[in-house]
């Protein structure tokens, strides 16, 4: 806690420092060499109504608008292209002169696409569908989890406590080999939030240091077709976008049993683009267990100006510890709702990015981006055969440099290069022996390096035709040191070339014909080193090969996506053996799915509903793939505006019920989560929140016996997912300034 406390301060001074240091100016040191002129941008639609979040860049920077379509930037005189997208229009490059105060009103044509990239900023096509914030349910306050409820991606956290949530593709084990890559998007730079090989198994995403406040948008893709995407981005790729600022605010939540406090600020002037955020959260569940949960976050970003140069800088740092519940069998749960009190998980991490966009001309521009991370996890845990624990302390540092020059309409060049070092240290798996000692049973110092260099292409060729064609060439090596047993120490390197390709065809003009897209690309990621095949040794990587056909089309404000998808893989990961440490590989794997959405936007709410039906093998012995989901439900209305000044929101998820192995299959899961918020005055918010839930989370085999029962046998465990109600005051400290 005492190494966390100064991982905090430090956070908070240096985001403080963000926020502050260029506070005092529009831009930094270049708006005192040149005078700063405010852009007042509206956007609105065909039929004159609003576009809210729609983005808008230009010089490096960016801006979003509000929900009557205003948004402003604070530019030098000079001439700039405004690029101008929102999801579901046609983008628009709008050449621009500024000599003074100035302001726009731009209306947006509706697109036949939801697949649309109008500038170089925003990289390589590929099938991404985007999500603003109020468009999905945030978790529910005071509870650790994933920032946001995504459709079509149910997420859950394997033995409770604060242990890192996962979100699961259909037909997708995420938990058992992480092939879901997660991103953090500063300025224009994807920072991975992946933790490769580490103390619980073969990696996995943390997003609890996110305060969900802080994000704008949450983007989905196919990550297997961009070049931009390295480890882990098998079968989908989630970026969290960050809002630019912060309206000053304090959030208070809580139920019976949780709590939650939340504060953003943001300077007085609107052109100053940065913010902090703190969030103090803790309590103990619903279960008969109590948790005794705390969970500590600071958040801040910064972005500046300097001539022709965008710099965002972003920290945070995180604490979280309770004593979780654990596993324990559906069919008779304990009295506690746990097999032993005693287990809990404690993490805390760190991490700093600053990233440089130099935009040399309006069709070339340079990126130079750098992170450094902390992580460290302790997780005690039983699964029948006594406590064991598990546990690291890892540092990262990587970056990247990025090139793009767009030609011509028809050729844009996307090339640089990522690189990273993953150092866990004393990755250990150990059992608590009669004297209560714990005998580590693997000991491990691990080093991952990553070097990646990639090239892509990407434009128009016809007005019917937008395509994208590139290559990734990943070099891996891997350092394995055996503290237990040094002969089982090991260096290898090994690299994988990823070619990787999308073709988009449309009707230009119309939005009566749908748009399809083919794409296809090979994919990989890292395997944990202690990882065994059937011939005893070590693979650095499961490399996969991914095709999608999509069809999407836009009706009456509403779009439609159909997308079908088949991904091949060359292994296929278990779970980590608790009793030996060890992750077996139980051979090639097959997934194939179909996901069926509908998303309509209106001023009154945004509707969705999005079914998904997955079929996932092992190649070889032609048996489902346990864990892997392979039916999902869900429906949900955001931002439903009724009369009063009363404004709700609600999501129903089904995940149907999927194999385990050995023959066992899991229960049906079915969440409902609802909030509604009325304004009383200017200022203060209320609400209510409601989350009803049916059936278990975390579902697997394990074999234990509970103390009635004489002998242990395999049976089917989980998590009980509790119903609760909560309440929420928000309170706005001060308007933006204009």
């Amino acid at each position: 806690m005492c190494k966390f406390a100064v991982v905090c301060v430090l956070v908070f001074l240096i985001g403080y420092a963000f926020v502050i240091g260029a506070g005092a100016t529009d831009s930094g040191s270049a708006a005192r060499d040149q005078p700063m002129f405010a852009v007042s941008i509206r956007i609105l639609d065909s039929d004159n109504i609003p576009v809210a979040h729609a983005s808008i860049a230009a010089a490096g920077l960016r801006a979003v608008t509000d929900n009557e379509g205003n948004a402003q930037l604070t530019l030098p005189a000079n001439s700039y292209r405004l690029a101008i997208n929102s999801e579901g229009y046609t983008p628009l490059d709008v050449p621009v002169l500024i000599t003074g105060e100035t302001k726009l009103s731009v209306h947006l044509s509706p697109a036949n696409t939801t697949v649309v990239y109008a500038t170089m900023n925003q990289g390589v096509q590929s099938n991404r569908v985007s999500y603003r914030a109020d468009e999905l349910l945030p978790v529910s306050s005071g509870q650790p989890g994933t920032p946001f409820s995504v459709p079509g991606y149910p997420s859950e956290t394997a033995s409770g406590g604060v242990k890192a949530p996962q979100y699961f593709a259909p037909g997708v084990a995420g938990d058992h080999g992480e092939p879901i890559a997660q991103y953090i998007r500063v300025g224009d730079f994807l920072v991975p939030n992946n933790l490769p090989a580490n103390a619980h198994g073969n990696g996995y995403a943390d997003p609890n240091l996110l305060i969900n406040s802080a994000v704008a948008n949450v983007d989905i893709d196919s990550g297997a077709f961009d070049v931009r995407h390295g480890n882990n981005a098998v079968d989908l790729a989630m970026t969290y976008g960050l809002q630019s600022r912060l309206e000053p605010f304090v959030k208070l939540s809580g139920d019976a049993h949780d709590y939650d406090v939340v504060t953003g600020w943001s300077p007085p002037r609107a052109s100053s683009p940065g913010w902090v955020g703190i969030e103090v959260a803790g309590g103990d569940g619903f279960l008969r267990l109590p948790e005794h949960r705390r969970q500590y976050k600071v958040n801040s970003q910064k972005s500046l100006l300097i001539g022709r140069h965008t710099l965002s800088l972003f920290a945070a740092g995180y604490y979280g510890s309770s004593r979780l519940p654990g596993l324990v069998p559906i069919d008779h749960i304990p009295a506690d709702d746990t097999i032993d009190p005693r287990q809990s998980d404690r993490t805390h991490s760190s991490l700093l990015v600053a990233t440089d966009t130099w935009e040399r001309s309006s069709a070339e521009e340079f990126q130079f981006s750098g992170y450094f991370r902390t992580y460290s996890l302790g997780l005690v845990s039983n699964f029948g055969d006594g406590l064991i624990r598990q546990s690291e302390f890892r540092t990262i540092a990587g970056g990247n440099i990025n090139y793009r020059r767009q030609v011509s309409r028809a050729f844009t060049l996307d090339g640089g290069s990522d690189f990273r070092r993953d150092a866990p240290r004393n990755a250990e798996l150990s059992h608590l022996d009669s004297t209560g000692q714990w005998q580590p049973i693997t000991q491990n110092d691990f080093t991952i390096r990553n070097l990646a260099p990639y090239t892509s292409v990407y434009g128009d060729l016809f007005p019917f035709l937008r395509y994208s064609a590139g290559v990734r060439r990943d070099q891996i090596s891997l350092d394995n040191v055996d503290r237990i047993i040094p002969a089982s120490s090991y260096t290898l390197s090994s690299g994988i070339t990823s070619p990787r390709g999308t073709l988009n065809l449309h009707a230009p003009g119309s939005t009566s014909l749908p748009t399809l897209t083919f794409s296809y690309g090979r994919a990989f990621h890292t395997n944990d080193p202690r990882t065994r095949t059937g011939s005893g040794k070590t693979e650095p990587f499961s490399s996969s090969r991914a095709y999608e056909l999509a069809i999407t089309q836009s009706i009456s404000r509403t779009d439609l996506r159909l997308a079908l998808v088949r991904v091949s893989n060359s292994s296929q990961l278990a779970r980590l053996d608790p009793d030996t440490g060890l992750q077996e590989n139980i051979g090639a794997s097959l997934v194939r799915s179909l996901m069926i959405s509908a998303r309509h936007r209106s001023s009154f709410a945004t509707l969705q509903a999005t079914f998904a039906r997955a079929n996932s093998i092992e190649t070889t012995t032609r048996e489902l793939l346990p864990e892997a989901p392979r039916l999902i439900w869900d429906f949900s209305a955001t931002s439903i505006r009724l009369p009063a000044s009363f404004k709700a929101s609600a999501e129903f998820e089904y995940v149907g019920r999927k194999p385990l192995g050995e023959g066992f299959i899991a229960r049906a899961e079915k969440t409902l989560n609802a909030q509604v918020i009325r304004s009383l005055g200017e200022r203060l918010d209320a609400g209510l929140n409601l989350v009803l839930a049916n059936g278990f989370s975390g579902q697997t085999l394990e074999t234990l016996s509970l103390p009635n029962e004489p002998l242990p046998f395999e049976r089917i465990v989980g998590i009980r997912k509790a119903s609760f109600v909560g309440v929420t005051f928000s309170y706005r400290l001060r308007a933006f300034s204009q």
